[in-house]
């Protein structure tokens, strides 16, 4: 097989502050492998989870680069061989996430399915997708929230909280949103923005503020913590940036009631399936969520949105220039296609 990749730019139309900072663009990487006529494709999106980290994308590249020939020694269909040789060569999570999802891409071109037709899935269970409404002044979150609603039929509202200017003004954002949208269920996510003293106290005071859960409210590292926020908490608690894959899942399992599936910090629609199914073993509840990603991407964890209990896959709405057209919204909820493989096209 033939492997190649090449960077693009996405900006968003609103940045996205969360207690980690703000981003306005990113870089991500587009990935294509081809074989027998057939191209599958792939997106590698950089993240950090630990403030004032990041990635570069060239970097990235570069990385990727020197594994591609030992890669294009493989056929598409030795998924379990090329797991090994990327996890061997300790490659970035998003470069096997965006390897894997295109060999996947790949197969389901190749037999004339969408993936979730060869998976067999249900897509009239799919759930609404949230969006997103990040650090502000309560003014300005009320705005974001009404630009959203301009745009869709949104039924459940994801509000960023962790502010680095306290707790005060976490409730302030809330209060301003649920006095303009009294009739739409919020979740909150932290990002790690609170200790064990005010994840305590937000989880009770959110409780009455029509929150569904609150999402990683400790820091990585600071899961120590999550017993005593188990125990004390009014609310579910949903982890994120301490849960990659499906190893992290048994050793939090006694202390969250959920976690979210990023494609990225998996690495790949492979081990998305095993962290569903280690998850819903536990008896856990599921969610999706994304980066800075685009349509390619969030496209790709769509065919697996039949498990999921939420989803947050909203990043590509809110880009100007994402070059790719796949999942398409309806009410709310995010709409497959019966194209083989992903289902994504590439725009102009």
């Amino acid at each position: 097989m033939q492997i190649t990749v090449k960077t693009f730019t996405v900006h968003k139309r609103f940045p996205l502050t969360i207690s980690r900072g703000t981003t306005a663009q990113t870089t991500n990487l587009w990935l294509k492998i081809e074989s027998e006529g057939i191209e599958g494709w792939g997106e590698a999106s950089p993240f950090s989870v630990i403030k004032g980290t990041s990635i570069n994308p060239e970097k990235l590249q570069q990385e990727l680069e020197k594994i591609i020939p030992t890669l294009e020694k493989f056929n598409p269909l030795q998924r379990q061989q090329i797991e090994t040789v990327l996890l061997e060569n300790n490659l970035n999570s998003s470069l096997r996430a965006a390897i894997d999802t295109a060999l996947h891409d790949w197969l389901g071109k190749k037999v004339g399915l969408p993936l979730w037709k060869l998976w067999g899935l249900n897509c009239d269970c799919i759930v609404p997708t949230s969006v997103t409404i990040s650090i502000s002044s309560p003014e300005k979150a009320v705005e974001r929230v009404k630009n959203w609603l301009n745009f869709m039929d949104a039924k459940l509202l994801k509000i960023k909280l962790g502010s680095p200017d306290g707790i005060e003004a976490d409730k302030a954002m809330i209060v301003a949103i649920r006095e303009a949208t009294p009739h739409i269920p919020l979740t909150v996510d932290a990002n790690g923005g609170w200790n064990i003293k005010n994840a305590i106290y937000m989880s009770d005071w959110l409780a009455t503020q029509n929150v569904k859960y609150i999402e990683q409210p400790l820091e990585v590292g600071d899961e120590g913590n999550l017993p005593q926020l188990y125990q004390r908490s009014h609310l579910p608690i949903f982890v994120d940036e301490s849960c990659f894959k499906s190893q992290d899942i048994i050793k939090l399992s006694p202390y969250v009631h959920g976690i979210n599936i990023k494609l990225m910090k998996a690495g790949g629609l492979t081990e998305v399936m095993r962290v569903i199914a280690i998850a819903k073993a536990c008896k856990l509840q599921i969610m999706y969520g994304c980066y800075s990603d685009s349509s390619l991407a969030n496209t790709a964890m769509c065919h697996l949105a039949p498990y999921a209990d939420y989803l947050d896959l909203d990043s590509h709405f809110n880009l100007i220039d994402d070059p790719f057209q796949g999942v398409t919204l309806e009410e709310g909820k995010l709409m497959l296609n019966n194209l083989p493989g992903l289902g994504v096209k590439k725009l102009n």
